[in-house]
């Protein structure tokens, strides 16, 4: 009924979308060619990194910057593929858990599903029965977690080729995504225009800006699943490694790890993470909430609420790594963040001939609350008709 209000082409809604991100002094390379830069300067390099069966080619953008960070995003589901970041001794590693191949994350999509560092949409998290309804109209995503819908479905946006074209300004540079969700695709209304900025400056940021922009009244919860291992993908696990959310509540989940509706506090509960604690310090503790998350041994997999939403440079989440000084520190204009423990990550074999294993990476997806359409509580991911979307996370890498 809305697609009579607003019609707009493919190009006219990424156009759109593309305009909403926020002024910065851009210039732009459409081409596929090898950018090279000199040692200790910025840096953009495009390869190619495998084909799909159907022979399209996927490219993979190697960010660089002056202090030797670099950090890959792949155009297959906007995957951040590799983050090299420094130690406290200047030795380089890959703190982001994947694979060396396309092949791989394909076999991934058919098998464990981890979704490593994928952009996810069109509904990040889960949607009960993957059912919603808008203005008295009921949809359904295709069920992928049990009863339930699980990151937009089983052909989410992470399942995407994204248009791509490289971005820069002063002291930064990046690569600029692009795609269209067609209405109907996944049983979302609307056709959803997304546009994602990954953007690489000499203060180790990693900037992920999300614009959007529909023809028709939608759903919308976008973030990306990067897993984190601050001494190395593959180096064991992070148990030791040392948590801090500026979150005094969290949304409580039941075995579907559907949220309840109730805002708990995490005061006296393995949830506090409001001062460092080390991420395994209470995971194996009695609680029903990291049992759901992990039946077996424990684990997290909650939505905290963050106590400054909306303000994108205050501190809302930092993880250190104390044996190599690694740390990362979040900052979001999202009111929820995931912290997942990787709880069913077992024997999966990654880049560098490793193993990742129980517990081998850490998540920080920022967001909107998992089943936000149907708890009228939380916060609406309702986006109007030729309402513009716009959220920023940033991921900052400081050696101790």
């Amino acid at each position: 009924m809305y697609r009579s209000l607003i019609c707009l082409s493919l190009t006219g809604l990424l156009a759109v979308a593309s305009g909403a991100i926020a002024a910065e002094p851009t210039s732009s390379n459409q081409g596929s060619s090898m950018q090279k830069g000199t040692p200790g300067s910025s840096d953009i390099r495009i390869t190619e990194f495998g084909k799909l069966p159907d022979g399209t080619a996927i490219k993979r953008y190697q960010l660089s910057n002056a202090n030797g960070m670099e950090v890959a995003i792949l155009t297959y589901g906007g995957i951040v593929q590799s983050i090299r970041v420094p130690d406290r001794n200047g030795n380089f590693d890959d703190i982001a858990l994947g694979y060396a191949t396309l092949q791989g994350y394909l076999d991934d999509q058919r098998n464990d599903h981890t979704y490593f560092g994928a952009l996810i949409g069109r509904y990040a998290n889960r949607l009960a029965g993957g059912r919603f309804s808008l203005d008295g109209s009921q949809y359904q995503v295709p069920a992928n977690n049990g009863p339930n819908s699980l990151h937009g479905g089983p052909e989410g946006l992470d399942t995407h080729v994204w248009k791509a074209h490289t971005i820069e300004g002063n002291g930064w540079q990046g690569v600029e995504l692009s795609t269209l969700s067609p209405d109907g695709e996944m049983g979302f209304p609307g056709d959803l225009a997304v546009t994602v900025r990954y953007t690489l400056n000499n203060d180790n940021e990693l900037r992920i800006h999300y614009t959007a922009i529909s023809n028709a009244l939608t759903v919308i919860n976008l973030t990306n699943h990067t897993y984190f291992n601050l001494s190395g993908a593959g180096n064991g696990t992070v148990l030791d490694q040392v948590a801090m959310l500026n979150a005094s509540h969290y949304t409580p989940m039941n075995e579907q790890l559907i949220p309840t509706g109730e805002i708990a506090t995490v005061a006296d509960t393995p949830m506090d993470f409001r001062r460092p604690t080390a991420i395994g310090e209470h995971i194996h503790a009695d609680h029903q909430q990291l049992k759901y998350a992990e039946p077996e041994q424990g684990g997290y997999d909650l939505n905290w609420i963050l106590d400054n939403p909306g303000k994108p440079r205050a501190l809302d989440a930092r993880v250190i790594d104390p044996e190599s000084g690694r740390q990362v520190e979040m900052y979001t204009t999202e009111p929820g963040v995931q912290f997942y423990t990787g709880n069913f990550i077992n024997g999966i074999q990654g880049k560098q001939g490793k193993t990742y294993q129980h517990w081998g990476g850490f998540t920080l997806e920022a967001q909107h609350f998992p089943d936000s359409p149907n708890q009228p509580e939380f916060p609406s991911t309702r986006l109007a008709p030729g309402e513009p979307y716009s959220q920023t996370t940033i991921y900052k890498f400081l050696p101790l």
